[in-house]
């Protein structure tokens, strides 16, 4: 890609960026969020056109138009956010746009006897026919890279491949990348993990705000040098933590039971507490109950049976406005589906769980001007990139400034009680940092935080407790300094039990 420069209204997302990938290299692409990553990578696939620049395959100039465009190019993406039909199966998605047919009718047997191959290759242990909203989101992002491979892509971009995944997954997927790598394909992998990096990358590219910074040999750089490049300053990688002084239970979940798609346990009771000043995360395999478990705290799911306390007060069978308005902030895993309005601008967005309260409305009508100045001091606060302010849409906006505008959120409201599910997704190592220490910050000040959290270094160096979740049962009731993390993966595959002591912490 020689010159690249693509502008949006009053942003250069991309300018004159050159980037040149070698067949057979795992080559990195590493950025802050909003430093122009996932838009060349768009550019690349033909998701947008370039203002100016060109693009060479093998030596010569192509010219992608298209997506459709890309594929005949043997250019695949696997998106940050899934581009599936929800309610079409694994296969059909997998097909779509590809499909083989007879007398005008699609027929299905040959795609489905090469996927099947595809997976018992790759390890991909998929139900084909299974309706892609039921499967988890490691299980859409494997149909995602099954595309590629269905159509036998040889340059396979990955944008942020590792966000959904455990880290079972993500080494899972690193072996995968390495074979697809000896087998002669290339791949651009968008990441900000550092560790990711040095373990699969053969060469790394840095971008910030939408410039080209450096090329680096990953074997001749250190995770400390990258973190310098890319977000312009040396970074703390190592969180300080001052000493818990929890007090009061803020949050008391007594015999609680919910459905769990995804348990083969369904009907299991689980009882913890959370107290002030404390942080306790939960820990498992994702779709282990973690998800529901969430949604029926914040009332997005009613619970079968038992209690839920919040500060002394029964929310059992409470509203989840009345949740909202009396101490409970929620980070919420998918952003799109549960944590923005995308076709409303961020400013719209910013309050969201509060646009009925007098600072932001009178007589019933929005005071605009309000609105504007609170999300503008947001935007400043969280460092939240934006084109146009809190006028932006949300939709425009990087993966990392949309999750940037829920902490904000909800970490401003007035709260009790901090649940914070994956915080750190699709985040790069400053703002990694910025958020930890918020957590910290919100834990020193009084409130109770919940985190819920597939990284294992994350839930290790950020907790105070750590109560392990298997097949929607607390099997573990952990001190993150009495552990190791070969420990931690026992508990979290059901293999070990501590559950002795978790009603009486």
């Amino acid at each position: 890609m020689i010159n690249i420069t693509k502008e949006f209204i009053n942003i250069k997302a991309n300018d004159d960026i050159t980037l040149r990938l070698k067949k057979g290299e795992i080559h990195a692409l590493l950025g802050e969020n909003g430093a122009g990553k996932s838009t060349i990578m768009s550019v690349l696939f033909g998701l947008y056109q370039p203002d100016s620049g060109h693009i060479k395959k093998n030596g010569e100039i192509v010219k992608i138009n298209n997506p459709n465009d890309a594929n005949k190019l043997g250019i695949g993406m696997v998106h940050q956010h899934f581009k599936l039909v929800e309610v079409f199966t694994v296969l059909e998605n997998i097909i779509l746009g590809y499909e083989d047919s007879k007398f005008g009718f699609i027929t299905k047997h040959k795609a489905k006897k090469k996927i099947l191959d595809l997976c018992k290759k790759y390890k991909f242990n998929l139900d084909v026919d299974a309706i892609v909203e039921n499967i988890s989101l490691s299980f859409q992002q494997k149909v995602e890279i099954l595309k590629m491979l269905y159509r036998e892509n040889e340059v396979l971009i990955f944008d942020e491949p590792t966000a959904v995944l455990t880290p079972q997954e993500i080494d899972e997927l690193m072996k995968i990348m390495i074979v697809l790598k000896n087998e002669g394909k290339s791949i651009l992998f968008i990441t900000h993990k550092l560790d990711e990096i040095k373990k699969v990358a053969d060469r790394v590219t840095i971008l910030r705000k939408g410039k080209y910074i450096a090329t680096k040999e990953v074997v001749d750089t250190t995770k400390e040098e990258l973190s310098e490049l890319m977000v312009g300053r040396k970074v703390e990688l190592e969180l300080k933590k001052g000493k818990m002084q929890a007090t009061d239970d803020i949050l008391v979940v007594n015999k609680l039971v919910f459905d769990n798609k995804f348990s083969k346990k369904k009907h299991k009771e689980i009882s913890f507490k959370v107290r002030k000043n404390e942080i306790v995360c939960i820990a498992g395999i994702d779709g282990n109950g973690q998800t529901e478990l969430v949604h029926t705290l914040v009332g997005l799911q009613k619970a079968k049976s038992g209690q839920l306390i919040l500060d002394g007060i029964d929310i059992s069978h409470k509203s989840i406005r009345f949740r909202n308005t009396h101490g409970i902030s929620h980070i919420t895993e998918d952003r799109h589906k549960y944590g923005l309005i995308l076709d409303y601008n961020l400013g719209q967005n910013l309050i969201l769980q509060r646009y009925f309260e007098p600072k932001f409305q009178k007589w019933g009508f929005i005071l605009n001007k309000n609105v504007k100045s609170f999300s503008e001091k947001l935007i400043k606060d969280y460092d939240i990139r934006t084109s146009n302010g809190s006028f932006t849409l949300v939709r425009s906006m990087s993966g990392g400034n949309q999750q940037k505008a829920i902490l904000a959120r909800e970490i401003e409201k007035e709260h009790k009680l901090l649940i914070a599910v994956q915080p750190t997704r699709g985040l790069d190592v400053g703002a990694i940092e910025y958020v930890h220490n918020r957590i910290i910050m919100e834990r020193d000040k009084g409130s109770a935080v919940l985190l819920v959290s597939l990284e294992l270094e994350e839930v290790m160096n950020l907790s105070d407790r750590i109560l392990v979740i298997f097949e929607g049962e607390i099997v573990g009731d952990l001190n993150p300094k009495e552990i190791t993390f070969q420990e931690l993966g026992l508990y979290m595959s059901g293999t070990k039990r501590n559950v002795g002591n978790i009603n009486e912490n």
